[in-house]
């Protein structure tokens, strides 16, 4: 679609009257969407309660095509009025710029004509010689380009050299100040009319036949609408958005907007909101939950295994929203980045006065595991602390790319989490109700070192009280004070069988290689590696030289012996398997660590 906007309605067009129209849109989609609440829940509910017969179920059908229409007016309306918005505030910039070339113009006594060429007076110049020639006016044409040399040269046939040469013109000054203008005036043009020629397609899509039957299918066409208004509208709504401001910042900025302005938003650019640290949980939640069906659409169109993994993880994680979960469940985010990415919270964190979040480690990604594991430790961690303090959330944060194979040897991935992790708590600390919050961050398995990494930045992690590390392999740092809460605050769960928590330190496995495998690896530690308190990332965190809280774990099964593998590394927060570490994460995390059960170091 080819724009026929032209300069002068450019110059002459009051914005404002769109987002005028925009605001009456609006107010019908408000009536729309409480008259759907009306039908809803003063109506079909009545109904429903009252009677029981094929007229009362008939009646409740049209109630119910009724509901459909309300809400699919409410819908388009709020598009509508996004995209009256959206043309308003995109328009501006390029309205300004020709203003300001037309005004420039003007005190150059220039003459923009119709076609938004530019006419400039003739005017007296000097040759090298002193003597004075007149160099004749003329008319040039813009170009939208950006120009590779300065503008004016040569667009008239004449020598960039002095005047007063034989076979030469005068050079008139003011040809590049008017090509100057000109070009201006054809970029401000250009993109005016791109901008406009998008909206009007995008409007246009949004047209409804007359008699419109509002549909199942018709209903799905909503989702195509809204992510073409969201495409046409993206620098309009992504330009007020603080990206580049601190979480507490945020929450000022989304404090600051009208309803209207959030339900934007929330419904029309979801993945601006839904991921953005310092927005309230809730609006978290109900943006992601906006998202999740365009997510899962743009992953099963770009086939492949690893795109198909994440898409059933994201449907199991839709089926999960739509059943009922205790504690309640928010979608705090979601992405298809790297391996994938989740934060799941169980219970209000801005409502409620303790709240953990809990990293996990090798291997995770947004699988079926995660969702079916990772995600009930993270329940498991609230319900057991909800009934120490029914004032409890718990987090499972999955904001980074977890090591998945030799990479777990690597403190790169823990490096790279680290400062996400930092401003995803920052946010909990921005967003939470309560005058002085109790904050835990967990770590379990190379998760422990993103959390010791993410303590040792300046300043630590932002309001967190306590740091929980569990079946660590090293947290980077020799002593518990490094990790900025105080020894006394840093718990450590580390089962004796639990083949992680005594990975060798570095030093110790190549020299122990060398003496021959795993045999040679125990000599190495029992040469150089006195106390037995040396592991992969730094000292032992249960051990007496790190100086942590120890508190008692079920040892699991042994590896080998037993037939256990790894079970003895993931049972920490499963009651049906180590009740007695899950009860004393919750009471950590509820805020009364002086109950837990300690046991000594190693």
């Amino acid at each position: 679609m080819t724009s026929t906007l032209t300069w002068q309605q450019l110059r002459d067009l009051k914005t404002s009257e769109f987002t005028e129209a925009g605001d009456k849109w609006h107010e019908v989609s408000n009536r729309s969407d409480s008259d759907r609440a009306r039908v809803d829940s003063a109506m079909s509910a009545k109904l429903r309660e009252t009677q029981k017969s094929e007229s009362a179920a008939a009646a409740l059908g049209k109630l119910q095509r009724l509901s459909r229409n309300f809400q699919y007016l409410h819908t388009e309306c709020g598009l509508i009025r996004t995209v009256l918005n959206g043309l308003a505030g995109d328009l501006a910039e390029p309205q300004n710029q020709l203003k300001q070339a037309l005004a420039d113009a003007a005190a150059l006594n220039f003459t923009v004509h119709e076609d938004g060429s530019v006419s400039y007076p003739a005017t007296e110049v000097e040759d090298l010689t002193g003597a004075k020639k007149q160099a004749p006016g003329s008319k040039v044409q813009g170009s939208s380009r950006l120009a590779l040399e300065p503008p004016g040269l040569g667009a008239q046939g004449q020598s960039p050299l002095y005047p007063g040469y034989s076979g030469f013109k005068p050079l008139n000054p003011n040809a590049a100040k008017a090509q100057e203008v000109a070009d201006r005036i054809a970029r401000a043009m250009r993109s005016a009319q791109e901008i406009d020629a998008r909206y009007a397609k995008t409007l246009g899509g949004l047209k409804a036949e007359k008699g419109l039957d509002v549909t199942e299918a018709t209903l799905k066409d909503v989702f195509r609408d809204t992510s073409d208004v969201r495409s046409a509208a993206a620098t309009y709504l992504g330009k007020g958005i603080p990206q580049d401001e601190s979480p507490a910042e945020r929450k000022q900025w989304w404090d600051g907007l009208s309803d209207e302005q959030r339900q934007e938003y929330l419904e029309i650019a979801p993945d601006l909101i839904g991921g953005l640290d310092g927005i309230p949980a809730v609006s978290r939640d109900e943006a992601n939950r906006n998202y999740l069906p365009v997510l899962i659409d743009s992953l099963a169109h770009q086939g492949g295994d690893d795109a198909k993994t994440k898409v059933d993880a994201l449907r199991m994680i839709q089926d999960k929203l739509g059943e009922s979960s205790r504690p309640p469940m928010f979608l705090l985010g979601i992405g298809d980045e790297g391996n994938g990415r989740a934060i799941v919270s169980y219970g209000n964190p801005d409502t409620s006065k303790n709240v953990s979040a809990y990293v996990p480690g090798l291997s995770t990604k947004l699988n079926d595991e995660f969702v079916t594991g990772t995600m009930k430790r993270a329940q498991d961690t609230a319900i057991g602390a909800r009934r120490v303090d029914p004032s409890s959330a718990s987090i499972v944060w999955l904001g980074y790319d977890a090591p998945q194979n030799v990479d777990v040897m690597s403190k790169g991935d823990a490096q790279r989490g680290a400062p996400a992790y930092n401003q995803f708590m920052a946010g909990i600390s921005a967003t939470n109700e309560n005058k002085d919050p109790h904050v835990t961050a967990i770590g379990h398995s190379y998760g422990s070192l993103t959390v010791g990494t993410a303590a040792k930045q300046s300043g630590g992690i932002p309001g967190v009280d306590d740091v929980i590390l569990l079946g660590s392999p090293g947290v980077d740092a020799q002593k518990a004070t490094e990790l900025g809460v105080g020894k006394n605050h840093v718990f450590v769960g580390a089962a004796d069988n639990d083949p992680v928590t005594h990975l060798p330190s570095k030093s110790e496995a190549a020299l122990g290689w060398m003496l021959g495998g795993p045999v040679g690896v125990r000599v190495g530690r029992d040469l150089f590696d006195i106390d037995n308190d040396d592991v992969y990332f730094g000292k032992d965190p249960a051990s007496k030289a790190f100086g942590a809280q120890r508190f008692l774990v079920d040892d699991g099964p042994r590896m080998i012996f037993d037939g256990g593998g790894f079970d003895a590394h993931s049972q920490y927060f499963t009651p049906e398997k180590d009740q007695t570490s899950a009860n004393n994460i919750a009471r950590i995390v509820a805020g009364h660590p002086e109950k837990i059960v300690r046991e000594e170091y190693r």
